[in-house]
């Protein structure tokens, strides 16, 4: 099936293996970041806090969670105790099938908010694994109802996320079921470019950091690793995107738009939580 990998030499987690997970992330909480000095702030892709809501956030959030690559954040079928903000770094969130077969949902970056969906569901049902070195801000996953009593704005600005969560899957089922391959991949490449650009993620060159490997894209976007290779590799000969040892160039943002039949905005403003 195109676009789903098996995973090969991925056995079960191991008891042991998720005890030393959870025992590293009760020794990596630790609250050196205080809401108010938050390098995220400064970004205009986030909407800024008022007075108020930054000191509700400061009393929400526990500390940071510092999460090695590769190493698994939540995993599918878990209860976690705990939300999260990306802070820094980059990782994926995915579906395994009983088989082993995995589809990539989305990639997650700086300012991202993870684990909503236990908060409400009781359990994942998906699992996040950070590909960089990672660090997110904790949140306790059992004073969500405090939020939602006393700080209404902040419950807006979940409900504004879950919004946009289920704007990206339409878009996703649209790019599934009527884009081409070479469509597929202009979207993807050109949105996940604009978003890392939006929060000052560019270096000299216009390039952005994309540490992923082409079967995670090819698993996102429901292609064939050989057909992701050889689209990507149009695009490169066109002059259009470069993806090499990690970093993402968009040399044409316009021509790659039209390309993706997509538009050529910058991304929403949004809460960070």
């Amino acid at each position: 099936m195109a676009g789903v990998s098996r995973s090969v030499g991925r056995p079960p987690m191991e008891p042991d293996r998720l005890f030393r997970i959870k025992l590293r992330h009760r020794q990596a909480l630790m609250l050196t970041i205080p809401c108010r000095l938050c390098p995220l702030r400064r970004h205009a892709l986030f909407v800024p806090f008022t007075d108020e809501e930054l000191a509700f956030m400061e009393r929400f959030k526990q500390g940071e969670l510092v999460a090695a690559a590769g190493s698994t954040i939540l995993l599918e079928g878990s209860s976690s105790p705990q939300l999260f903000t990306v802070l820094s770094g980059q990782g994926v969130r995915s579906k395994t099938l009983p088989d082993g077969r995995r589809q990539v949902l989305n990639f997650l970056f700086p300012g991202d908010f993870v684990g909503l969906q236990a908060g409400l569901l009781g359990e994942m049902k998906h699992s996040v694994e950070a590909r960089t070195p990672m660090m997110l801000c904790v949140f306790d996953r059992s004073s969500l109802w405090r939020l939602f009593r006393a700080s209404p704005a902040r419950a807006y600005d979940l409900t504004w996320i879950a919004a946009v969560e289920e704007h990206f899957l339409g878009e996703t089922v649209a790019s599934l079921g009527q884009r081409d391959a070479t469509e597929r991949v202009a979207w993807a490449l050109l949105r996940i470019w604009t978003r890392l650009r939006a929060i000052g993620l560019s270096e000299d060159g216009g390039a952005v950091p994309f540490p992923f490997r082409q079967q995670d894209l090819a698993d996102a976007l429901g292609l064939s690793l050989v057909h992701t290779n050889k689209t990507l590799a149009r695009l490169r000969a066109l002059g259009l995107v470069r993806w090499s040892e990690g970093r993402l160039h968009v040399s044409d943002p316009r021509r790659l738009a039209e390309m993706g039949h997509t538009d050529l905005e910058r991304p929403e403003r949004r809460p960070l939580m």
